[in-house]
């Protein structure tokens, strides 16, 4: 079993590799398992790769595991993928057992340790279910969420950082007109619901369906088609406590939160909804559960994400985490001073990547006992 700390790779490239190298360890119990990938832009060097392995006998069972949707999020979700496949693949089934392990959705954010995609597109706003009529500009609609317009000088000011310092006191005042202006709930609702308006700012949901959004969903239609029961595991970073891993739960989740923290005897689990998590448009997770009732309402389904967070759930994380967001776009788009940019980077790293040794050791126990009270409960070992 790899140790924790050379579970978290240092690189895209290692990460790939890593995975790559897998397909023999998983052919050994699934024969027909094969690598598949599609290069972003046809670009070899940033690639969508994953592992479809068939079962072997009935097609019952479908999991399916995703990571770096958020690309920089990328090098925790390789770490949980590896130990996925190191410590849980052996307890499946392949006679009635199907995989689909897919590495890195966002290639391209995960290689620059940014967020989105080349065209600033957050992934995760980007998944608006189709049911085939509407034109794109109504499902990546540009009115959606208008207040994000009033918070414009606070989410996405103009010009290049000359001094951090003094950003960060502009930043702490335009935070403290928006909490008297639009309240805090509202303030946290605007900032990570998405918006489909302004291509340079945080949050941007695109104009139109990205191309690796539409893989995915290629993918999620083919192969929840063939399988009568799926379970979806998705990894994130980023949100929520410090050292407690959150299960976070579409909307559409039929089980209330309670309910499922007992069944998987995992201590904290949520909903995308304005109590309990946050609510946001264009999710993936949220998407497979509307894919799966309108095309395959016969099918079983539990699909979460695993919300590793990182800064902490306090009002003060959550600004603070704000903060991080602002300036590590604004460092993107127009540039800073050497030293604020190696401490802007070094905080957005904290926020989505940490390299804290206690850190990484808790996420690995929450991952491990997440991961077999699930499994346990959907009984797939």
């Amino acid at each position: 079993m790899t140790e924790t700390p050379e579970l978290f790779p240092a690189s895209y490239q290692a990460a790939r590799s890593r995975f790559r190298d897998e397909l023999p360890r998983v052919q050994a119990r699934w024969p027909a398992a094969h690598l598949a990938r599609h290069a972003v832009a046809g670009d070899e060097t940033t690639t969508i790769d994953w592992i479809e392995a068939p079962a072997t006998g009935q097609q019952e069972k479908l999991l399916i595991l995703t990571t770096g949707e958020h690309g920089i999020e990328g090098y925790v979700g390789a770490a949980m993928l590896q130990l996925f496949i190191e410590a849980y693949l052996p307890r499946l089934a392949p006679a009635n057992t199907g995989l689909l392990l897919i590495h890195a959705i966002n290639p391209w954010g995960m290689a620059h340790r940014r967020r989105t995609n080349a065209a600033n597109v957050d992934l995760n706003r980007t998944f608006i279910w189709d049911a085939g009529d509407a034109p794109a500009e109504r499902l990546y609609d540009a009115t959606f969420n208008p207040g994000y317009d009033q918070l414009m000088p606070l989410l996405n000011p103009r010009g290049a950082v000359r001094s951090l310092a003094w950003s960060r006191l502009a930043f702490a005042a335009r935070l403290l007109r928006a909490l008297v202006t639009v309240g805090p709930g509202r303030l946290k609702a605007i900032t990570l619901e998405g918006q489909y308006r302004h291509p340079q700012g945080i949050y941007f949901g695109g104009r139109t369906v990205p191309e690796e959004t539409a893989v995915l969903m290629r993918l999620f239609r083919a192969h929840i088609a063939r399988y009568r029961q799926i379970l979806h595991l998705d990894m994130h970073t980023g949100y929520g406590p410090r050292y407690q891993m959150s299960l976070v739960n579409s909307r559409w989740e039929p089980r209330a939160s309670t309910e499922l923290a007992q069944r998987f005897a995992y201590p904290l689990v949520v909903k995308t909804t304005p109590n309990e998590f946050y609510a946001l448009r264009g999710d993936m997770i949220d998407w497979v559960y509307t894919l799966q009732r309108e095309a395959f309402p016969d099918k079983q389904l539990y699909a979460t994400s695993f919300e590793f967070g990182a800064y902490g759930d306090s009002i003060l994380a959550g600004l603070r985490s704000m903060r991080t967001m602002v300036e590590e776009n604004r460092l993107y788009w127009h540039g800073v001073n050497p030293p604020a940019e190696a401490r802007i980077r070094d905080a957005f790293a904290e926020l989505y990547a940490p390299g804290d040794a206690r850190w990484r050791a808790k996420a690995v126990a929450d991952a491990h006992v997440a991961f077999s009270g699930i499994l346990t409960a959907e009984r797939f070992a």
